[in-house]
């Protein structure tokens, strides 16, 4: 029995197990925890923990009850002994390890999420955490290994890596994740370990343990949540989007549609089930509708905004019209499609001066516009053009001296004011302060019978002032038109607009010189016809309100004669006298230099009429050098071929001219005009020539009448009247005589046929003659005779007779 007791209380009480395994892990570097088994399980007591390091004398020991204790980090290795002693005190065992810095294992505490935070706006969770920094050295590499998952049953969505620096604090670590599903569709969770980079440790080093995992619960999971996610949102074009539907207890999704097309349903929790739009189009301007049909009739629903992102504003550019506001312009690109509180807005920021404003815009502009205040004593401004919507932003920057970009208001109540035929003020204000700078403005002058001219003058700017120009140099009483634009003179950016026109008159001058006259004596030499021709607008000066016409011989004057407008010509009575004859314009403003010319007619011998040459836009007539010809020659014409009145008209050429082209807007194709050449010589006017011409010869309007004086068994006696000149169109080349046999009906066609052998045509080109036997016809035949004139324009129509030969 003795024996049998000591062997139970021996097992009872046992031998203290012998330590094994010894592990020691540093969650920093200043401390490590170190832990340890023992062989056996028997009962132990107390357990002695010593250590030493060959710089540490005596070992330190510990006492402890459990298998773990935390020691400082050695620089070396170290040596351990564990004993670990009997729960009597009777027994004890003990093992020594040495432990090398490569045995020891690095491994970061696990980190704590601080924040798990939803902006459900955006699908946006933002996890916050703290480095525990103020543990390591400065610039240690940290790394977190952050998972997000979401359903009920956690599935894994994304997991990613995060880099930080520590600085020997303790830092709060934000980080931000957008979903791709509405945060309202499931519960969201996040968890996040550490991984420290301490490159000189040569132990190992490993992740962290996971934090707890921190929860976003879904709207499915609140007792009464239920709607469309996201709710009347906006993306891009191109995206793909995850749109959910959550119910209430009880009900069943039925369908839902995009648009007008129904979309399988992914399930995500017992009450949400989502739909999934693929690279979405860009909608409406009232968006797309989405929409839930659950059971017992009931519909929930959202609507879904599809646009693009603004593009960068394109071509800014800023300027000034009077140094008060700076207006930037742009264009914007390509339509956002988006309208209403989700269009795209504008903010002008000038970096100089920190100054941010908004920019009402008008959408419906090409070009944008937004106004910027000037600055007190700043000249240059840095701008940035921001443009955002919710899909995106861009921005444009531009930098601006702004006495470069100086585009001034159009000039305002242009006057115009002067009491001189050939100089006139102007006065014009506009609005803007320009002290600081000169303008340069720009006068347009136009009047109806010069080209537009373009007077520049430069002034020193003012502030809302009116400025004053003088011109000089302008014609006598002609109507103007001035208009004035302005810009910067010494650095020019842009001229203003034109400002309106305004009119002004100049005041009468006297006429710049007397008018060209003519004369002609009449028939019976005893009067003589004075003509004279009305000044242009230019050389009148003014309004011609008469002539002075005077006859003087030698220096006694004969007749005086005052003809009022719009009279251009009088007759004087000579007798058998000869005189000058002196011709004067007058207007209000005074007279014009006499026009002189000689009433003597000298003779004339041998005087030719020729022809002129037809040019379609004007009369060719020539004519041979006349040696005694010395002050010229004069080209007279009447503008009617007729003896009724005609208006008469003339043109002087100088002694060296042999040849002109006449023209003139009076003159008509196929009318015949008769030219008289004069030459000037110092005793009188001359005789030298008549030329008869046409500006474009026509064919004959008729052909000549005819008749049959004879006829015989083999010929026919055709005679003709001439065609009255005005009839003619042309100068008369010849007659053609066309003959041919056949019954009458038939002969009409067969006169017009070419080729025809039965036709014979005769020519005359003598045009003295008027009449033609026709020879070597049949006898008892019918013949028709076609008669026709031609000139250089053409052949006239044709007059027609039928004749019967007689019998043989």
């Amino acid at each position: 029995i003795l024996c049998l007791t000591s062997l139970i209380c021996s097992q009872e009480i046992g031998s203290p197990g012998e330590p094994q395994n010894l592990k020691c892990i540093m969650h920093n570097l200043h401390k490590m925890i170190c832990t340890w088994d023992v062989s056996s399980k028997g009962r132990y007591g107390q357990t002695d923990f010593c250590y030493a390091t060959s710089d540490l004398l005596p070992p330190v020991c510990i006492k402890t009850r459990e298998k773990r204790v935390e020691i400082p980090v050695s620089e070396s290795s170290f040596t351990v002994i564990i004993t670990t002693n009997s729960i009597y005190g009777a027994a004890f065992a003990t093992k020594k390890f040495v432990i090398h810095k490569k045995d020891i294992s690095f491994i970061p505490l696990a980190p704590h999420i601080l924040s798990l935070t939803p902006d459900f706006s955006t699908s946006t969770l933002n996890l916050k955490w703290s480095d525990n920094g103020s543990v390591f050295p400065y610039g240690l590499d940290a790394f977190w290994q952050i998972e997000i998952l979401r359903k009920e049953t956690m599935e894994k969505v994304t997991q990613v890596i995060y880099h930080s620096k520590l600085t020997h604090e303790n830092i709060i670590l934000s980080w931000n994740w957008t979903s791709d599903m509405p945060l309202e569709c499931t519960s969201h969770y996040a968890k996040i370990r550490s991984y420290i980079n301490i490159t000189d440790f040569v132990g190992h080093k490993d992740w962290s343990d996971w934090s707890p995992v921190e929860k976003v619960p879904g709207k499915d999971t609140e007792p009464n949540g239920s709607g469309v996610f996201p709710q009347d949102t906006v993306v891009a074009v191109g995206s793909d989007v995850t749109i959910c539907c959550i119910h209430e207890e009880g009900q069943q999704i039925q369908q839902m549609t995009y648009g007008s097309e129904i979309y399988p349903l992914i399930h995500l929790s017992s009450r949400s089930s989502a739909i999934r739009v693929v690279n979405a189009s860009a909608s409406d301007a009232s968006g797309t509708n989405v929409v839930c049909t659950l059971s017992q009739d009931w519909m929930d629903g959202t609507v879904l905004f599809v646009g693009y992102a603004p593009d960068t504003p394109q071509n800014l550019s800023c300027e000034t019209s009077n140094f008060l506001i700076i207006k930037c312009t742009w264009k914007p690109g390509k339509p956002s499609g988006l309208y209403g509180k989700r269009r795209t807005k504008y903010s002008l920021l000038e970096r100089i001066s920190g100054k941010n404003i908004s920019c009402e815009v008008n959408e419906m502009s090409r070009e944008r516009v937004c106004g910027f205040p000037v600055l007190a004593d700043q000249k240059t401004y840095s701008f940035t053009l921001g443009v955002s919507n919710p899909v995106g932003q861009a921005e444009s920057s531009l930098l601006v001296d702004l006495t470069q970009r100086v585009h001034p208001k159009t000039p305002e109540k242009l006057i115009a004011s002067g009491n001189s035929s050939t100089d006139v003020h102007l006065h014009w204000y506009i609005n803007g302060s320009f002290t600081e700078i000169w303008l340069l403005c720009q006068i347009e002058i136009s009047s109806g019978h010069s080209e537009q001219k373009l007077q520049n003058v430069s002034m020193a700017g003012g502030k809302f002032s009116t400025y004053t120009a003088q011109l000089n140099s302008l014609h006598p009483y002609t109507k103007y038109q001035f208009k004035v634009r302005c810009s910067a003179a010494e650095h020019f950016w842009r001229w203003s607009d034109w400002s309106r026109a305004e009119e002004y008159t100049t005041l009468e001058a006297q006429p710049a010189r007397g008018p060209d006259v003519w004369r002609e004596r009449s028939p019976s030499g005893r009067s003589l016809k004075i003509f004279w021709k009305p000044l242009s607008l230019s050389e009148a000066n003014g309004k011609i309100v008469s002539h002075e016409v005077s006859c003087y011989l030698l220096d006694t004057p004969l007749e005086y004669k005052e003809v009022t407008e719009p009279s251009h010509s009088t007759e004087i009575k000579l007798g058998k006298n000869d005189c000058v004859i002196s011709v004067v314009a007058k207007n209000h403003a005074g007279s014009s230099p006499p026009t002189k010319i000689m009433s003597v007619e000298l003779p004339s011998d041998d005087v030719r009429t020729e022809h002129a040459v037809a040019l379609g836009n004007g009369i060719y007539i020539s004519w041979t050098s006349y040696p005694n010809v010395t002050c010229g020659y004069i080209v007279k014409w009447c503008h009617s071929s007729g003896a009724e009145h005609c208006s008469v008209d003339w043109e002087k050429f100088l002694s060296n001219t042999t040849d002109a082209v006449i023209k003139s807007v009076l003159f008509r194709p196929g009318v015949r005009y008769n030219f008289s050449l004069y030459g000037c010589k110092s005793s009188g006017y001359q005789l030298l020539k008549n030329i008869t011409g046409y500006m474009k010869e026509l064919p004959p309007k008729r052909a000549p009448n005819f008749t049959v004086e004879e006829t015989s068994s083999d010929s026919i006696l055709v005679k003709w009247e001439d065609i009255p000149i005005e009839d003619c169109q042309g100068f008369l080349e010849g007659y053609r005589l066309s003959f041919a046999k056949g019954e009458k009906d038939a002969l009409k066609s067969r006169l017009s046929e070419s080729g025809n052998p039965e036709l014979k045509v005769k020519n005359i080109t003598d045009l003295t003659k008027k009449s033609l036997r026709i020879l070597d016809l049949q006898g008892k035949t019918s013949y028709q005779l076609d008669l026709q004139a031609y000139t250089a324009g053409g052949m006239s129509p044709a007059n027609s007779l039928y004749v019967v030969t007689k019998e043989d």
